[in-house]
Parts: C-alpha cells; sequence; structure tokens
C-alpha cells in the first residue's frame, strides 16, 4: 500500500514577518511555491514590495504591511488592516556581536523586544485572529539552536530564542482546544546576506568543521521542515521544536 503525501496550501494564506530579507523572504516563496497567498510584514516597505514582485507573478495575492514587533502598537494596527491568515511565522528577529557583561540596558532591552516580546506580541494577535475566523491555525515560531547550546557574544539572543522555545510550549497548551497549532522551528547556520561575510570567514570555516556534516545548510533544506509545521496533515503536531542543523547542537564535547 502506498501513502502519497503531497502539501497543498492552495486556499490557505500565510503571515510572515521579517519578510523582507533572509530567512522571512525564502520562506514566504517556499508558501507560495505550495499554493499560498501571503501577508509579507517588516519594517522596510520598500524590501518587501521587492519580495512580493515574483511572488504575484507566480498568481499568489501579496498584501504588504509595515509591521514592528519591537511596538505593540505597530503589531495591532497591522492586524487591524490585515487579511485574515490560517498561518503565522514569527521570523522577525535582530543578532548580537557583544558579552553579556559589556552589553547596555537599552542593547539588552531591544533584543528582548523584538526576538521574545515580539513573538508574544504577534502569536496574542495571532490568537484572536484565529479565534474570531474559527480557524484552526498554525502558529510557527522561528527559534535557533542555541536555544539550547551557548555561542560567544550571542549570549542575550540565545536567552531570546530559549524564551521562544518555551513560550511555543506554553502557548501550544494554552490554545490546543481551539484546534491552533504552535510549533517551533530551530536552525542551525544557514547562509544568507546577513551572516554570509562571517560563514565564509576563516573563523566560519573553523565552525564549519565543528559540525557533524561539515557543512552550513542550505535554505532548501529548511522547506520540508517548514511546509511540514504549516500543513494540516500535521495537524497532531503540536508544542514541539524541530530542529534543523546538521548535528551541529548534539556533537560531542
Amino acid at each position: 500500500m502506498t501513502h502519497p503525501l503531497t502539501i497543498d496550501l492552495s486556499g490557505k494564506r500565510a503571515l510572515v514577518t521579517g519578510a523582507s530579507s533572509g530567512l522571512g523572504a525564502h520562506f514566504a516563496s517556499v508558501l507560495a511555491g505550495q499554493g499560498a497567498d501571503l501577508v509579507l510584514a517588516a519594517r522596510r516597505i520598500d524590501k518587501l514590495q521587492e519580495v512580493a514582485e515574483p511572488l504575484r507573478k507566480m498568481g499568489r495575492d501579496v498584501q504588504v504591511m509595515s509591521m514592528d514587533v519591537g511596538s505593540a502598537d505597530a503589531v495591532e494596527a497591522a492586524f487591524a488592516d490585515m487579511l485574515p491568515c490560517d498561518i503565522v511565522i514569527n521570523n522577525s528577529g535582530i543578532g548580537q556581536n557583544s558579552w553579556l557583561v559589556d552589553m547596555e540596558a537599552d542593547e539588552w532591552q531591544q533584543l528582548v523586544d523584538i526576538n521574545l516580546t515580539g513573538v508574544w506580541r504577534v502569536s496574542k494577535q495571532a490568537v484572536a485572529m484565529f479565534r474570531k475566523a474559527k480557524t484552526a491555525g498554525s502558529i510557527i515560531n522561528i527559534a535557533s539552536i542555541t536555544a539550547s547550546r551557548t555561542a560567544l557574544k550571542s549570549g542575550a539572543y540565545a536567552v531570546t530564542k530559549a524564551g521562544v522555545v518555551h513560550m511555543t510550549k506554553s502557548l501550544a497548551i494554552e490554545v490546543a482546544r481551539d484546534g491552533i497549532r504552535v510549533n517551533a522551528l530551530a536552525p542551525g547556520y544557514f547562509q544568507t546576506e546577513l551572516n554570509a561575510e562571517f560563514l565564509t570567514s576563516e573563523a566560519g570555516q573553523r565552525m564549519a568543521a565543528r559540525i557533524p556534516q561539515r557543512r552550513f545548510g542550505t535554505l532548501e533544506e529548511l522547506n520540508l521542515p517548514l511546509l511540514m509545521l504549516a500543513a494540516d496533515q500535521n495537524a497532531y503536531m503540536t508544542g514541539a521544536t524541530l530542529t534543523v542543523d546538521g548535528g551541529h547542537s548534539i556533537n560531542a564535547l
């Protein structure tokens, strides 16, 4: 007996935050490729329009919205004007390159506001949207392998991502009876325009040598994990964190 599986997101609409570049732009393209219409959100509208153009040429309906997840007012305003969605990808985030003990309070607070509180703000609005529409929605929070492993000069970032993983579990329990699923995707190191300079440097190559597969991931290797978390066929999976890192987070000490 065969069990063919096709992930078809036709008729679905997905919100992707931080969609103006990097993983967010890639995720939007992947979802559109499986038939989903999109809401693209970020602070840079001009960049979002660049991402939206090829998706519209694919025949997808794409709404572009200004959203700063670090602002409660901005998130609420965006959701008030947003077309109803079935899938929400919490991708917005910023990085860090400083020691914890050298950080200023405002730098710490900015990381927490965007990487952790921002996920909560969007998730809160998303749950209200799903409940109002009586939709069995899916929230996918983008975490990181740093949620479970330390990384030099990324201590605060790691703290926020560990918080995202725990928020994923807690929220999943709260909304399970609404038919809403909440999961997290925890990528390892994947090359984007934001980190290409480091990953191709000598220090980056030393890091690659510590990964069991001895390489960084390609963005395409996140496609199936993302779609699995988004698809209705995966309705029994919630509160989980899916790690995609070439074994980086389980490498031997």
